[in-house]
């Protein structure tokens, strides 16, 4: 207050980086990284009759990945779009939350198209 001993002081609090979108986008690489193994086993071995059950075991895994990464992107926007009084912690990482979202479902799509060849391909032969 101008004119008087006191004085209000807010502390800078610097901004931080989100958990979530820090999740988000470690669970979309390690989606998209597994999809890739989902397509690979499942069209080597689509020949053999054993691409698709290979295939789906870790189509799985890589459903689960894409999925919490989708979940904890879309988390981790919320947060970051919040508004926080002065005194408050500011998250940042929007391009994080937005990477993750993209690796995640850009993972279930590979999964997804992997699986159903690895399928086909069995299932023809």
């Amino acid at each position: 207050m101008p004119g008087t001993p006191f004085a209000v002081v807010h502390l800078n609090v610097p901004p931080v980086t989100s958990g979530l979108a820090v999740g988000a986008l470690v669970a979309g690489i390690g989606s998209v990284l597994v999809s890739l193994v989902v397509s690979c086993f499942g069209l080597l071995g689509a020949q053999d009759g054993w691409g698709a059950w290979v295939a789906g075991a870790f189509a799985l895994i890589s459903g689960l990945a894409g999925a919490a990464a989708v979940a904890l992107g879309m988390l981790g926007l919320r947060q970051i779009r919040r508004a926080a009084p002065p005194p408050a912690v500011r998250f940042t990482g929007r391009g994080l939350a937005i990477a993750g979202i993209v690796c995640g479902a850009t993972g279930l799509a590979i999964t997804v198209i992997g699986f159903a060849a690895s399928l086909a391909i069995q299932l023809a032969s």
